[in-house]
């Protein structure tokens, strides 16, 4: 007979590896502090990669919590975990995959180029760098590495709800280990009950494989990297029911460690008491001398003015060698002190300096991020930014791009009576627009998300060629997860609108609906509130003829009067409804787009004719 176990030695035995975490993750630092260098000549940056996570009590024994963490949403975790349902209960210590997206970042000229996730988390009551990146963050990163990411950040006067970089550590394979069938290098934190034999079996791989990346001296805590060609699949634990058998011979067990957890409790609690009244204490005074030195500047003369806009052009400095620079008073007198009768649209006005024509735009200081995109891009078939400006008075800054003199497609299609667009204009304007859109999907890295395509932010200039404009909500990089949800009704893709998954294929999904207007004319959103691409599930089902008379239905009168191939309108459809398929894994690359709507019978290309060439490839 099993006899009943002791519950205070159970309780000391279960505080011991708590202590032994505890004091030797202060004395004893992973060997890369601050992080892995990286080239940023190599071209396999970026990539998505993996990292390895354990779920813990009491914060983090849930895939909702883990996936807020990483900024995800449930199903990235779950499926490459190989979790049944991402509302299934997690078991803690489970091993876990978790998607990031690896990038190499430049940080200064003494640490050179690091490679890393950057992940943005927001500060709470009684966080520092280090309990976030050793606890929250289980090791992925140190606070070296978080202070090297962070220069402004004064780690000792954190506030609630500061945004703060941690940059999770990862690498991307390099051009040998993929011809070496290597896809991922999957980061893992070396665990106190690791054997590095055991880990090696369990994702499939040598036990020098992992030596040969990371060297022989691995301890305890450690990121490694380990060289897959394929996740491996993971036999998770399932959680014990309610009721088990053995549950009263547990007892002992449970106690036990309810007893010790809650000793090892009270004794953090007075431990981080006196260091969180120390540090509130100094911060305090820190703070009082701060807000006097600032206070003694700020009455100076001119220093309020100067000081904002030298902020807000640090912000910037890396624009001031790529733009004009213009200053406030040449675009109020452009704009005429931007009246409405300069007014294009929305914040967005007329003006001509030194006799050119611009489009300038005027917003509140939230350009910044704009700004970093635009500096990357340089496509004939994308609205060129020409400049811009910082007004410190109130704080507003000002994009000047080149004019495109006949306005918005939306205006073509829904307002103009008098005039509409021929077939093969339409078909043009559609390669144009796919073109942009494979550039910044496929040549700018990290790639571009442009989140907001629809017919208004597509411009038609003299020659009736289109260029996308308007990169406000632009993202750079793929792949993340946002709970601010933020778009055009109708033309917003269902998983961005159901679970903020920002990707590529929420620009297609909204391609495929410019894609119906230019075929129907016929607004993304009904007066009803109807959703245009809702209305073509199953149009081209069934055979030729149905389709035919499907589309034909479905046309902008106007078409139906030219003499056009319905051949190429139906492809154009079948390219349509491919991008909205709900499932975002099936819909196509811009790249596959680009080629379909090219071999269109009704456009026929002219390598004599300058306006039907796409244009380049160009990096700024």
């Amino acid at each position: 007979m099993r006899t009943k176990p002791d519950p205070i030695p159970v309780s000391l035995f279960y505080c011991l590896p708590f202590f032994f975490f505890f004091f030797h993750g202060n004395s004893q630092l992973p060997p890369n502090i601050t992080g892995y260098t990286c080239s940023p000549n190599q071209t396999t940056y970026p990539c998505q990669t993996y990292v390895s996570y354990r779920p813990n009590a009491p914060d983090f024994l849930d895939l909702a919590s883990i996936a807020d963490l990483f900024n995800l949403s449930r199903l990235m975790i779950s499926e490459p975990s190989n979790i049944s349902t991402p509302s299934a209960p997690l078991v803690p210590n489970q091993l876990l995959f978790v998607p990031v997206s690896c990038a190499c970042n430049s940080i200064n000229a003494t640490v050179g180029s690091l490679s890393a996730a950057r992940l943005t988390y927001t500060i709470q009551r009684g966080d520092t760098f280090y309990r976030v990146s050793s606890l929250n963050f289980q090791n992925l990163t140190t606070y070296q590495s978080v202070e090297a990411f962070n220069p402004d950040a004064v780690p000792t006067q954190l506030d609630i709800g500061d945004r703060i970089v941690f940059p999770i550590f990862c690498k991307c394979p390099n051009e040998t280990q993929i011809r070496n069938g290597v896809n991922y290098l999957v980061t893992y934190v070396f665990q106190p009950f690791d054997d590095l034999s055991a880990v090696a079996s369990r994702f499939g791989v040598r036990r020098q494989d992992i030596i040969d990346i990371n060297g022989d001296n691995i301890q305890l805590s450690d990121t490694i990297f380990i060289p897959v060609n394929r996740l491996p699949v993971l036999s998770q634990p399932e959680p014990a029911p309610a009721g088990s058998p053995g549950r009263t011979e547990r007892t002992g067990v449970i106690v036990g460690l309810s007893v010790g957890l809650g000793t090892c409790g009270i004794l953090m609690i007075l431990f981080l008491f006196v260091l969180v009244y120390r540090e509130v204490l100094s911060n305090k005074r820190a703070k009082e001398r701060d807000e006097e030195n600032q206070r003694l500047k700020m009455n100076k003369p001119g220093m309020g003015m100067k000081g904002t806009e030298a902020n807000l052009m640090a912000d910037v400095s890396d624009c001031l060698d790529k733009y004009r620079v213009f200053k406030v008073d040449e675009l109020k007198e452009a704009t005429d002190f931007f009246s409405d009768s300069c007014l294009i649209q929305g914040s967005v006005y007329k003006g001509s300096i030194d006799g050119d024509a611009y489009a300038i735009k005027k917003m509140k200081w939230n350009a910044c991020e704009e700004l970093k995109i635009l500096q990357k891009v340089n496509h004939g078939n994308l609205v060129k930014l020409e400049g811009f400006c910082i007004d410190p008075e109130d704080t507003n800054c000002y994009l000047v791009y080149e004019f495109i003199e006949n306005g918005s497609l939306f205006s073509w299609l829904h307002e103009n009576e008098t005039e509409k667009l021929n077939w093969k204009t339409r078909l043009r304007i559609a390669i144009d627009v796919a073109n942009g859109l494979q550039y910044i999907h496929e040549h700018t890295r990290p790639r571009v998300v442009h989140k907001d395509i629809k017919t208004s932010n597509i411009l038609l200039d003299s020659n009736m060629r289109a260029k996308i404009a308007n990169f406000g909500l632009a993202k750079s990089g793929c792949n993340a997860i946002t709970m601010h949800i933020v778009g055009t009704q109708g033309y917003i893709a269902p998983e961005y609108l159901a679970d903020g998954v920002v990707s590529t294929r929420m620009d297609v999904f909204s391609f495929g609906v410019v894609l119906l207007e230019l075929v129907s004319g016929r607004e993304a959103i009904d007066d009803d509130g109807k959703l245009l691409w809702a209305s073509v599930e199953g149009i081209l089902d069934g055979n030729e003829e149905r389709k035919v008379r499907k589309v034909k239905e479905f046309m902008d009168g106007s078409l139906l009067e030219q003499s056009l191939s319905m051949e190429g309108v139906i492809n154009v459809m079948a390219v349509a409804v491919s991008c909205l398929n709900k499932d975002p894994t099936k819909r196509p690359s811009m790249v596959d787009i680009v080629y379909t709507l090219s071999r269109s019978d009704d456009l026929i290309f002219d390598e004599s004719e300058d306006n039907l060439s796409a244009p380049p490839v160009v990096a700024r």
